[in-house]
């Protein structure tokens, strides 16, 4: 759509508010909401929210020290002006006085500008990617809110909930029937914000789902992805749930949530230096595509989750399965921000082309042991990112430090936390 255009279909519509969003480090959508009077403007000039929205952790503490120090990004909580996109303005189907517009941000840690830089790095060599997902997710029905004064915490507590699914009912009719209502919801309102869903199964666990897209460029699928989140768990909660893409949730029986990402190459698609470069990469790649402490406790053999660097034809548990004319990464888990996994996707696989890097063997067993090793932890993961030259080069050193301290400061405040596990092991026996 066109400013214009726009502009007539909110007079039209009578759309009241409109969601100027963008999305942050985490995946997250982020911004303000201004009046129809306001839009005009925003459209034309952009709109200015302030600069610590991209430097905080899924708390929401600032990272950085922007209130002290010379050097750091953002000093004193400056602003940032977000450019709208007219393309993507979309009406919501559950708030139908509201519409939703994607901005980009006028600065160097925009994740939708580090995909497009991505894809023209492709682009400059005449090739183009075409990308396709299938995201796990788990609905609860909630039970307790926690929104007593005192659950207000930094992050604040989880809510209580109860399974919508009794689960371990892979792919069976009757599972999908009794949460039909719920998940038509979910695909209709996806639908209807432009996303083209092609599936919507009941997935391996209690409350697990999954969909998948039509494929399409990598910032059409991300944008796509970072909006069926968005969607997913607002939605969700108008009906008393709760829509959650945590890789490993601490719950009873939880089944872990993956982020599988097919992939494939034009004109010319050289499939196993391609799988070389996914695989030399993966170990740095790992902070994008699985960005959490959590992340690493999905890494458990014959749960369908890789755990070593390693690739197959057609085999679920490898890393990276390679498929007629497309290969699937599965090593992304469901928390990763959209536009920065399917980067590590462009970058690595890119390098393997360039340096014409070769994969090592099959993998027939891929957890019988043999291949190097996930990184175990958020904090490996950094270190590996950190030494990574090839990320460095392609994200540029701002945007490498910029991750790097995000990631450290969320890495910090899990080692210093004192989780069950130490008090029940110490308290009484030392």
């Amino acid at each position: 759509m066109t400013t214009d255009e726009i502009l007539k279909l909110v007079e039209r519509d009578g759309i009241e508010t409109i969601r100027v969003v963008f999305t942050d480090p985490h995946g997250v959508l982020r911004g303000k909401t201004v009046t129809a009077s306001a839009l005009p403007s925003v459209l034309a000039d952009g709109l200015r929210v302030p600069s610590t929205l991209l430097l905080k952790d899924l708390s929401h503490r600032t990272a950085f020290p922007v209130w002290a120090g010379e050097g750091a990004p953002m000093q004193g909580a400056s602003d940032v002006v977000l450019r709208p996109d007219p393309a993507t303005f979309r009406k919501l189907p559950w708030s139908p006085h509201s519409a939703l517009i994607h901005c980009d941000v006028e600065s160097p840690f925009c994740s939708r500008a580090i995909l497009r830089s991505c894809e023209e790095a492709l682009a400059e060599e005449g090739l183009r990617a075409t990308m396709g997902v299938e995201i796990e997710f788990q609905v609860f029905r909630v039970v307790d809110p926690s929104l007593a004064p005192a659950q207000s915490t930094m992050p604040g507590h989880p809510p209580q909930v109860e399974n919508t699914t009794q689960g371990y009912q892979y792919l069976t009719e009757t599972r999908y029937s009794e949460v039909e209502p719920m998940l038509d919801r979910l695909r209709r309102a996806a639908e209807e914000m432009g996303i083209d869903v092609r599936s919507v199964e009941v997935e391996m666990g209690p409350s697990q789902y999954e969909v998948t897209f039509a494929p399409g460029t990598p910032s059409e699928v991300a944008e796509q992805a970072v909006k069926f989140r968005m969607l997913a768990k607002e939605l969700s909660h108008r009906h008393g749930m709760l829509a959650s893409f945590m890789p490993k949730p601490a719950l009873p029986n939880a089944v872990a949530n993956g982020w599988h990402i097919h992939q494939s190459l034009a004109p010319d698609f050289n499939m196993a230096h391609w799988i070389g470069g996914l695989l030399a990469h993966a170990p740095a790649c790992a902070l994008l595509t699985n960005p959490t402490v959590n992340s690493y406790k999905r890494f458990t053999p014959y749960q369908l989750a890789p755990t070593c660097i390693a690739w197959a034809h057609d085999n679920r548990g490898a890393m990276v399965r390679a498929l007629d004319g497309r290969v699937e990464n599965r090593l992304p888990d469901s928390a990763a921000n959209p536009y920065l996994a399917l980067s590590a996707q462009l970058i690595s696989g890119h390098a393997g082309l360039k340096a014409a890097q070769d994969p090592p063997p099959e993998m027939i067993d891929p957890y019988g042991g043999g291949a190097p090793a996930l990184p175990v932890s958020l904090g490996e993961a950094i270190e590996a990112f950190a030494a990574s030259n090839t990320l460095r080069a392609a994200l540029t050193p701002e945007v490498h430090d910029w991750f790097i301290t995000l990631k450290r400061h969320e890495w910090m405040r899990y080692l210093a936390h004192i989780s069950d596990w130490e008090q029940a092991e110490y308290f009484a026996n030392l």
